[in-house]
């Protein structure tokens, strides 16, 4: 009878504590994006804090928009290798092969294309 009634007892507080253990877990996961959030709010107000400075402001301006002030001269530089290569009068290596792998694809969608 004894072991009825505790038996009784464990299923009727089994569900309010797996309720409360929930809620302790939703409250833990929700405290985490408020900080989070937090975080994110301060880096986006020393972010704002930034541009309260004239010298990244101008920085900003050189760097995004490519502007610079009366009288500098705006030098862009490309990073391009075969350009480079074609203006000196170097021919530019040919492209590797493709893998086997590639031209084995290659064949399949070429049949596919021919069932069509």
């Amino acid at each position: 009878m004894i072991a009825l009634v505790l038996s009784a007892l464990a299923l009727s507080y089994a569900y309010p504590v797996r309720t409360y253990l929930e809620q302790r877990a939703e409250i833990d996961a929700l405290r985490d994006s408020q900080e989070a959030q937090s975080d994110r709010i301060d880096a986006l107000e020393t972010e704002r804090a930034r541009w309260d400075d004239p010298e990244y402001v101008k920085t900003q301006a050189r760097d995004r928009l490519l502007l610079v002030e009366p009288g500098s001269e705006l030098i862009i530089i490309i990073d391009d290798p075969e350009g480079a290569a074609a203006d000196a009068g170097i021919e530019p290596e040919p492209p590797p092969p493709a893998p086997w792998y590639d031209d084995l694809w290659d064949t399949f969608n070429e049949a596919d294309q021919i069932g069509q």
